[in-house]
């Protein structure tokens, strides 16, 4: 049975970390749930993303009282990354956390048919359904701050050098988890090779596969890509890179999504993945004013579960960013409702009205760690852009200015794959009166 604290991490003696706050001010306290993957195949990079949220739940917490005076509980539900156990957590923290965030494509499908009935919305920053940008259709459900076919459509922008016409009579590869996350940008893929003219292959990696590719660079190596992007995760990323450097295929080929872009994983191929580029819709920015105040209250006073050497990395600090989308709809709904302990209903309409301009990320001292975006009743997404970040040897450096989606190639597919999507699970309730 899937428990809300691993045994693992009970054993270590990190429960009252996982908790941040008990009894002590549950009369008025928020909590937050998270569906985490501390164990299985994808640790390696669930681990300092669930690190991150939680960090900067534990710094609000110490430094503000929480949010407006109330405290925040942030609890988490091994998953293992696995769609069952992730579909008990989310029965068993329903009911008591405003939010569910359910950390896998294949999590998100399982929950989504729930929410129009259960009412707890769902964040899903930059993974999920990517029709789920459609708020009209998907009331629930939330991908801030870019989907799937965003960063594809950003990834075709940058190896064209912003020229798409220039793909016409290139073979791109997508090497990808074999799962419903991989199989996410294939749709729009296809879609822009029939109008650009180029030879689209998908080469899917089963989950058994992760760690030993040799049959899926054998045919990359016979094919001869022009580029090879890639949708991987975990062990597959690192199995990859491997391949891709034992077979000296051109790194500056290689591109991945953002979730292929850890640090972690790098480090494992060093100096040979010089040139690996990533799409990125966050930034670490360690002597930001928020990395600051977790150094000095989480980390350095011994409260944070990160190895002091991550702190630098993209997860990490990725995942402080999605735990501030959290609170900043916790404040919205505040604000809104003129109330403190904010239920999930009311977090459902300050998800729907993040407002994170330059002015505001600057104030709570996040300045160029996201784009800027804004959500909205029928933008479920923000389309916030994204860099480009490449790997140099020892880390990951921006080489890009803010790159933007085409949503004109983009919002067709959203409003053909809603509709679909609400006709198979009829009947869906549809908010009328959103306008797009």
């Amino acid at each position: 049975m899937t428990r809300l604290i691993s045994k693992t991490l009970l054993a270590a003696g990190l429960l009252a970390g996982l908790t941040l706050a008990g009894q002590a001010f549950a009369e008025d306290a928020i909590t937050v749930a998270n569906l985490s993957y501390r164990t299985g195949p994808f640790a390696a990079t669930g681990t300092p993303l669930m690190n991150g949220q939680r960090d900067y739940i534990t710094m609000l917490n110490e430094r503000d009282g929480g949010v407006n005076g109330v405290k925040l509980i942030y609890e988490e539900c091994e998953t293992g990354y696995n769609t069952e156990k992730g579909a008990e957590c989310y029965e068993k923290t329903k009911a008591t956390s405003i939010v569910t965030q359910p950390w896998s494509t294949g999590i998100t499908l399982q929950v989504l048919p729930k929410t129009n009935v259960d009412k707890v919305p769902v964040l899903a920053p930059g993974y999920g359904f990517s029709p789920m940008a459609d708020g009209k259709v998907f009331q629930w459900a939330f991908n801030p701050p870019a989907s799937y076919w965003d960063g594809a459509s950003m990834i075709l922008k940058a190896i064209s050098d912003g020229n798409l016409e220039s793909l016409k009579g290139k073979k791109i590869v997508l090497l990808h988890l074999d799962a419903p996350y991989g199989k996410e940008p294939i749709p729009l893929l296809h879609a822009y090779a029939e109008k650009l003219g180029f030879t689209f292959l998908p080469i899917p990696v089963g989950v058994k596969e992760m760690q030993n590719q040799s049959a899926q660079w054998l045919q990359i190596r016979r094919e001869r890509p022009d580029f090879v992007l890639m949708w991987g995760w975990g062990a597959m990323n690192a199995g990859a890179l491997a391949e891709a450097a034992k077979t000296k295929f051109p790194m500056d080929k290689f591109v991945g999504i953002w979730w292929s872009g850890h640090d972690g994983d790098m480090k494992s191929v060093g100096e040979a993945g010089k040139g690996y580029r990533s799409i990125s819709w966050s930034f670490p920015v360690s002597d930001s004013k928020v990395m600051k105040d977790i150094k000095q209250l989480v980390v350095e006073a011994g409260n944070s579960l990160l190895p002091r050497e991550e702190f630098d990395y993209v997860f990490y600090q990725r995942g402080v960013v999605i735990s501030m989308f959290v609170v900043e709809g916790i404040k919205e709904a505040q604000k809104h409702f003129n109330t403190k302990v904010v239920n999930a209903e009311q977090l459902r309409w300050g998800l729907e009205n993040l407002k994170l301009t330059e002015a505001r990320l600057k104030e709570i001292g996040m300045e160029g760690m996201v784009p800027p975006f804004s959500t909205s009743c029928s933008n479920h997404s923000g389309h916030s852009g994204a860099w480009m970040l490449q790997w140099d040897g020892a880390k990951f450096v921006k080489v890009s200015d803010r790159l933007e989606a085409d949503q004109s190639m983009i919002e067709p597919l959203v409003l053909e794959g809603a509709k679909k999507y609400a006709e198979s699970n009829a009947p869906w309730p549809i908010n009328e009166e959103c306008k797009m």
